[in-house]
């Protein structure tokens, strides 16, 4: 009987490294060696008996862990920072074994709910546009956008060359006497602080973002800075929710 045989950048986000995207990246670069060799070749497909290595290091097989975050503001969504800022990581607790990392980013002064895990086959899942999840954020914005400049996010808007849109876009609170309100967006994509350049490209500034579900996840009692592990049932959830979803 043959040794079933997975594409190697499956397997290198399985271990969770990383995610199948980035590790993809990390194999057209040439820091990946099966068996003591350099593999360069995206189709290539390894069994569990060859030997893995990303930067020289083996892969090893890791407990699936998954985390649901109260992101506070000014935390960026990586691992490190190259500009001596906190990162999530930094607010987990040091008896944590394995290795997490964010699913997608939040922006810096974005706060809200942040999923981190070590299963890189789910969170390729889970930020690919093509997957379909609802990520719904609600912004305080200076201004009070009409009925059809909403439906315009909805349809499309361009920013520095970028076709950025929501799925659906609401207007949950208005304050006439301060000119601000409250903008409820769900979105599919993931760009770079998406939701505040498609309100700048309608001429308004987002003075606070707060990101409220992913999926069919929210925060619940999570205060700032707070974090739960996913419950199985939530894990798989979100599998079948992106099997659903795909398009």
């Amino acid at each position: 009987m043959s040794m079933k045989e997975e594409r190697l950048q499956k397997v290198i986000a399985n271990s969770g490294v990383t995610s199948r995207r980035k590790a993809e990246q990390l194999i057209t670069e040439g820091r990946v060696k099966v068996n003591g060799s350099i593999v360069t070749e995206l189709g290539t497909k390894v069994t569990s008996q060859q030997n893995v290595e990303v930067d020289g290091i083996p892969l090893e097989k890791e407990d699936k862990v998954y985390l649901l975050m109260n992101k506070p503001r000014r935390v960026i969504s990586t691992v490190e920072d190259d500009k001596g800022r906190k990162a999530v990581t930094e607010l987990l607790s040091p008896e944590l074994d394995q290795r997490v990392y964010p699913v997608g980013r939040l922006d810096y002064d974005t706060s809200g709910l942040l999923l981190l895990t070590n299963d890189g086959e789910l969170t390729n899942q889970l930020i690919h546009p093509k997957y379909s999840i609802d990520k719904v954020y609600v912004a305080k914005v200076k201004g009070i956008p009409t009925k059809e400049e909403l439906l315009k996010l909805k349809k499309g808007v361009t920013h520095d060359g970028e076709r950025l849109k929501c799925v659906r876009s609401k207007l949950l609170e208005v304050d006439k006497k301060k000119g601000i309100s409250m903008v409820e967006l769900t979105l599919h994509q993931g760009k770079n602080r998406q939701v505040r350049r498609m309100f700048e490209s309608l001429g308004y500034q987002v003075e606070k973002l707060k990101r409220e579900r992913f999926g069919g996840l929210t925060l619940g009692n999570l205060q700032s800075g707070e974090y739960r592990a996913l419950t199985p049932h939530e894990v798989k959830e979100l599998y079948d929710l992106a099997a659903r979803n795909v398009k």
